[in-house]
């Protein structure tokens, strides 16, 4: 496909979101609701759309080329993920709107103290801001790599023009837009999932039984590992890890639980949170599929693979191998999944700071909106300063990459919370940032020093310790209270 056909894809894609943010953002003219959306969301709504908020860029490209080096083995860490959305339900929910949050951070100022809200809160926009511009420079770059590198566009432009517009369809609307954006990005993710995986179906000459020969016959199709404890992907590991990883980048994650909070109530968020959670086990199942059907047409037609796994979906589908469809299908598959990731995180960025570093929850005045819109403005071009920096480190697979940040940069508000939640003690106010800081210091340290007396590398695992040696700071420099609440 030529390149100025994918930029009227891009063009007529982003006309839709700015329709969707004009119609949707008449009633968003103060803080509140562009925070929460005035509590009026439909939870089917919200659930259906975070499914493309969680899913981004990253699982569109990353998850099929895992299949290549780690075989299904992800499905391990799916399992895991029911699971914690489970707990986030059951357990984080119901606190969320007891104390009728609209920062989840702000419960850690009730329990922890000031210092740990901040900390918390800083914890946050350290992960989220890494963590979404790393899910949007894969979409940049695959951008910048088969269309504007044609026509000698800097990358730096490439970037600065994909933020900004993002941040165009999302500066006044804010949460009760990106509800229904992100509902129409994962519409197009999904249905751009099962045409590209039809077309291969097609070119590969495959009826239903023969896609299930194929799959069951391939040496990939290994889901669960329990032999090799010393393996990253060892069940154990890859299912406690699932487990704890949504409840840190969901439940503990303002984006996510912002979208949660507009719900109408806790029922509805309920509601969401199961439908969303179970969702996510057939979807990863058929991406990891795909990653299998194309490593059998580069064997069929003996297809030399490119050395990232991050760039084996891409290449199939832009080489011209499967079709002018299939291009089609990719380009608006990968902008509407990494869009509907890089939208929320802006707003999410925004509501946190705004609410936990300078306090405007309660502010209702004009001066409080033009903040907030200067805030939305500065967040995006740190977000652009950020991407355009990640270029010069992402030499892994990236959902890999953004797990392990995870594991490092959400640990402290693992600990943070499960010490409020599960403990009736009082850490010393003055002492949290130390320890949260310490904590994945300390992980580090000792990931590297295992590494290296025993060969042990260390997986997503290393998040429960990064939370359990936060907790245990925290309980040696605290006295018990009256309440844990």
């Amino acid at each position: 496909m030529e390149g100025r056909n994918i930029l009227i894809i891009i063009a007529i894609y982003f006309g839709l979101l700015l329709l969707v943010a004009w119609l949707t953002g008449g009633e968003s003219s103060n803080n509140k609701a562009f925070f929460l959306g005035n509590k009026r969301s439909p939870w089917y709504i919200v659930s259906f759309g975070m499914i493309g908020t969680s899913l981004s860029g990253v699982t569109f490209v990353s998850v099929p080329g895992l299949v290549r080096q780690t075989d299904m083995t992800y499905m391990q860490v799916v399992l895991g993920f029911l699971f914690g959305y489970i707990l986030i339900a059951r357990i984080l929910l119901p606190l969320y709107y007891k104390l009728n949050l609209t920062s989840i951070y702000s419960y850690l100022d009730r329990r922890i103290g000031p210092r740990g809200y901040r900390t918390g809160a800083c914890f946050f926009l350290l992960s989220k801001l890494i963590g979404a511009a790393a899910r949007l420079y894969l979409v940049v770059w695959i951008l910048q790599t088969y269309v504007f590198d044609r026509w000698h566009v800097p990358f730096i432009v490439t970037t600065v023009a994909s933020v900004f517009l993002v941040w165009l369809y999302t500066f006044r609307g804010g949460i009760r837009t990106i509800i229904w954006t992100d509902t129409l990005q994962a519409i197009c993710l999904l249905a751009m999932l099962a045409g590209i995986t039809w077309q291969l179906k097609n070119y590969l000459a495959l009826d239903m039984t023969g896609i299930v020969q194929t799959l069951t016959a391939s040496e990939h199709f290994r889901i669960f590992e329990w032999k090799d404890w010393s393996s990253t992907q060892h069940f154990v590991k890859q299912f406690l890890s699932g487990v704890f990883i949504p409840v840190v980048m969901t439940g503990l994650d303002q984006d996510m639980m912002q979208k949660n909070l507009s719900c109408r109530n806790l029922r509805e968020a309920q509601r969401n949170m199961y439908s969303y959670g179970f969702a996510f086990i057939p979807i990863n199942f058929i991406f990891l599929c795909l990653g299998i059907l194309l490593l059998a047409l580069a064997a069929q037609q003996q297809i030399a693979l490119p050395d990232g796994n991050d760039d084996i979906l891409p290449m199939f589908c832009t080489s011209g191998l499967l079709g002018y469809t299939t291009l089609v299908f990719f380009t608006v598959g990968i902008i509407a999944a990494a869009f509907s990731s890089a939208d929320s995180a802006l707003t999410a960025l925004t509501t946190s700071f705004c609410v936990d570093i300078l306090g405007l929850e309660k502010d209702t005045t004009q001066k409080a909106k033009r903040t907030r819109i200067r805030v939305h403005l500065l967040v995006a071009i740190v977000f652009t300063l950020v991407i355009i920096s990640f270029r010069l480190f992402s030499s892994r697979s990236l959902i890999d990459a953004i797990y392990m940040i995870a594991s490092f940069t959400y640990g402290p508000l693992l600990g943070l919370f499960s010490f409020g939640l599960f403990t009736g003690r009082k850490p010393r106010n003055r002492q949290v940032p130390y320890v949260c800081i310490a904590a994945p210091v300390l992980c580090y340290a000792l990931d590297w020093f295992l590494f290296q007396w025993t060969g042990y590398k260390s997986g997503y695992e290393i998040l429960l310790l990064n939370g359990a040696l936060t907790f245990a700071g925290l309980w040696f420099r605290s006295e018990k209270t009256e309440t844990g609440q």
